[in-house]
């Protein structure tokens, strides 16, 4: 069973990296090659894992490269399907929230590596609070540079203050989730065993 529902969100995964394709294709043939860049450029970030896997010899499990690759979509389809237009506000904040869950989940297997082979020693209440802070630092970078964009190229991706706020706000939300996450895990199991959870090494090769 286990294994079939691994093979299963392995598929799902791929399947989203499909959808994420499918934009960029769409985005071409109407002639925005800008968000088909965008969209190409994004594609590249979800097969990071897989080359990460292949050169540190680190396998993330199959719900990180999910969420790695919907947040992408969510991202990428919103602006080349006008989805962002279409379901406002919602679809906006549920793409920010569903980000946020994916940078906090990151930043967690962040901090675990860099714990393991820093020798850091970071406690328990540390390793929460960088979660937080490392997902809150990655929004406000995103809103800088949506404002930035806004300013010199004449797009419209901010609609004001409350648009902002609510963002950071839904950012924080994810974050805290997975913090809360972090610290029920941290409690029971040592660091190590969870970044065994999180980081699921291949085994090594015989010589």
């Amino acid at each position: 069973m286990g294994r079939r529902l691994n093979f299963s969100g392995i598929l799902l995964a791929y399947a989203v990296q499909g959808l994420i394709l499918l934009q960029v294709g769409y985005s071409f043939v109407k002639g925005d090659y800008f968000l088909g860049i965008v969209g190409s450029f994004a594609f590249f970030l979800t097969t990071v894992p897989y080359l990460v896997k292949r050169r540190f010899d680190i396998s993330l499990p199959w719900e990180v490269n999910l969420l790695i690759a919907l947040s992408l979509f969510l991202h990428v389809a919103g602006h080349v399907s006008d989805y962002y237009v279409l379901f406002s506000p919602y679809y906006d904040k549920i793409a920010h929230f569903v980000s946020s869950i994916t940078i906090s989940v990151l930043g967690f297997v962040l901090v675990l590596l860099v714990d393991r082979y820093s020798g850091l020693h970071l406690t328990r209440p540390m390793i929460i609070f960088f979660i937080v802070i490392f997902t809150m630092a990655l929004g406000a970078f995103w809103e800088i540079y949506e404002y930035l964009f806004d300013t010199f190229l004449g797009t419209n991706l901010q609609h004001g203050l409350d648009d902002t706020m609510t963002d950071l706000i839904f950012d924080l939300f994810g974050a805290v989730i997975i913090a809360a996450v972090g610290n029920f895990y941290l409690r029971r199991l040592t660091k190590e065993e969870i970044a065994l959870l999180f980081m699921n090494p291949a085994p090594e090769k015989k010589v």
